[in-house]
């Protein structure tokens, strides 16, 4: 996702931007600037493409001076674009803004009307005319400006505005998106990540929620969005830098995995539509009547992914729907064409097999609808709509929140299907929304639920082998669940749809055998509760993954690991993350190379 970074101080700030934008080149962006105060007015320096094409631009056209704030995009509203790259400038005033304005329409349409005129498709150019205004209305200064205008937005940000008017003012604030402050002597910092300034400094404060923040060469000042003063001691790093990029985790993929609710609350923003209980695919509109059926192609954790969209788009749209291995696809002769809707889905975008496939699709007269987590990758580009997941980089192999993030992505396909093809009422799809966006803090109380699950982990960590139980939506996750422990720990491992346990795999159980049931109350509960029965009937050592304030389970298991309550469409959100932490934890005991597995790639470019 975007990066920031803010500097005020006495030496030069464009090389400290610019080895601050480095630094946070891991999180991925597709334009950088900066915005540089010098002798009364800041100059504005961009483009798109890589921090290297930024360098070039400054080489060419320096921007000196002592305060500025630099920017990494990823592009969310508008193009990736050289217009739409930040910083934005509004007469005196910068920003430079990471997230979402969720009511960014309605702010456009008041400013239009009152006579501004934009120069970007952005979301963040309206912020930097809501201070413009603010300050000519009347705001004292830059800091009361910028509080006012934060009353007027909505949703999740991190912004850092400066003034041409002010010049030794930096103000920032915060409201779901990271921002920490970097402490000098004679200088401070501002920016999203401490990596960014981990070689400048090492004393940091980490803004809140609900918090800005006014950053001066002498000092900072925290208060709340009413102005009142806060108080808060510095803290120490003493992360090196790679541990920095790991946010202090051992792993980046326990980092990736404590990353989900935020990367699932930034793949939801700005694509619910609560007013007309429907979801915006990000102005794609796809024409159901043409829709015959939908055929899902996709290779590892995103085939699983697929799996479940499966039950998604047949429960809420009621259209066909068939998954097939991307590396399987062309090589049958499918039997595909103008009625199908293919929908590709691939994290790196760059997945040799599912391009081949994509190509075959459309060979035969299908439409694609891509699924990726990279902006601008060749499956985007190759298919005929595009929808980017918000995950940010995964730099662990064995995938987390880009699965999550998928099927958050097919989950809001599914229901865009659905109320086009008069399947799902508004007021189911006011529900599904509703918990939709409930969904992060649910994902937040089970990923810091860590230590139950290590100490399970601990337990079962010398099998030599595991199940993995699930029915309906569940089986892909036990699927997937297997196949995270295989990846990570190279301990043998099955995953089983529940009720073909009977047809072979129970000759496998016995005291040795740990056994991880997926059993969330739904219409199967009974039943996986019988096939769990079998199990320790066989003095097969079970694992159940349970709905809380589920009082029955625990007569029936040896460990349980529960997660809230949702819709039952939404669970498989749910019930992955206690898979994927067992993975890790077990893993992590055996003492195996979590981020970079054996033989494994991230990116499968060939085939």
């Amino acid at each position: 996702m975007c990066g920031i970074i803010g500097y005020i101080g006495s030496r030069q700030a464009t090389p400290i931007l610019i080895g601050g934008l480095s630094k946070l080149e891991y999180r991925g962006y597709d334009s950088a600037g900066v915005s540089v105060w010098n002798e009364g007015a800041s100059r504005v320096v961009r483009c798109r493409g890589k921090l290297s094409g930024l360098v070039e631009k400054l080489t060419k056209e320096p921007a000196p001076g002592t305060m500025g704030i630099g920017h990494t995009r990823w592009a969310t509203h508008g193009r990736p674009s050289d217009e739409n790259s930040h910083p934005h400038k509004v007469g005196p005033i910068s920003v430079i803004h990471n997230g979402i304005i969720e009511n960014h329409l309605a702010l456009r349409q008041e400013l239009s009307a009152a006579g501004a005129k934009f120069s970007s498709e952005t979301d963040t150019e309206i912020f930097a005319h809501l201070v413009a205004h603010a300050l000519t209305a009347g705001a004292p200064d830059l800091t009361t400006a910028v509080r006012r205008s934060l009353l007027k937005v909505r949703g999740s940000y991190a912004f850092v505005v400066m003034s041409d008017k002010e010049p030794g003012t930096l103000v920032a604030a915060k409201n779901s998106s990271p921002l920490v402050v970097g402490l000098g002597d004679g200088e401070n910092y501002v920016a999203s990540d401490v990596t960014a300034i981990l070689s400048e400094t090492r004393r940091v404060i980490f803004v809140e929620e609900g918090e800005m923040v006014v950053v001066k060469r002498d000092g900072v000042t925290l208060m709340d969005f009413e102005g009142k003063v806060r108080t808060r001691e510095p803290k120490t790093i003493t992360w090196s830098a790679v541990q920095a990029e790991k946010g202090g985790f051992k792993h980046y993929m326990l980092k990736e995995i404590h990353e989900q609710p935020r990367a699932v609350a930034d793949t939801l923003v700005g694509r619910i539509d609560l007013e007309h209980d429907d979801v915006s695919l990000d102005g794609i509109e796809l024409d159901v009547s043409k829709i015959k059926r939908v055929i899902f192609i996709a290779c590892g954790t995103s085939y699983h992914a697929s799996m479940v969209g499966e039950f998604l788009v047949e429960g809420l749209a009621r259209i066909p729907v068939d998954v097939d291995f991307a590396s399987e696809f062309r090589y049958r002769d499918p039997i595909v064409g103008p009625g199908d809707l293919v929908v590709a889905v691939s994290q790196s975008g760059e997945t040799l097999d599912t391009m081949e496939a994509i190509r075959e699709a459309k060979k035969k007269g299908a439409q694609v609808f891509a699924i990726s987590n990279v902006v601008e990758a060749s499956i985007p580009r190759l298919a005929d709509h595009a929808f980017y997941t918000h995950a940010g980089p995964e730099i662990g192999v064995a995938s987390t929140k880009a699965f999550t993030t998928q099927l958050i992505g097919i989950a809001l396909l599914a229901i865009h299907l659905g109320r086009r093809t008069g399947s799902l009422s508004k007021e189911r799809a006011r529900e599904l929304l509703a918990e939709l966006i409930a969904l992060p803090n649910k994902m937040r109380d089970i990923v810091e639920s860590g230590a139950q699950i290590q100490a399970i982990a601990r337990r079962y960590g010398n099998a030599t082998g595991f199940l993995f139980l699930g029915r309906g939506s569940q089986f892909p996750i036990a699927l997937e669940g297997a196949l995270k422990l295989k990846e990570i720990s190279y301990i043998h491992a099955e995953g089983y749809a529940a009720g073909e346990m009977k047809h072979g795999p129970i000759a496998l159980i016995d005291e040795h055998l740990p056994v991880v049931v997926l059993v969330p109350r739904g219409p199967s509960y009974e039943k996986t509760v019988s096939n769990l029965a079998e199990v320790r009937a066989r003095q097969g050592k079970v694992i159940a993954i349970a709905t809380r304030g589920d009082n029955e389970i625990g007569g029936h298991s040896d460990d349980v690991i529960v997660i809230p309550d949702t819709a039952l469409e939404l669970q498989p959100i749910l019930t992955v993350l206690p898979l994927q932490m067992l993975s890790y934890y077990v893993a992590d005991f055996k003492g195996t190379d979590i981020d970079q597995p054996r033989n494994l790639a991230k990116s499968v470019t060939v085939e």
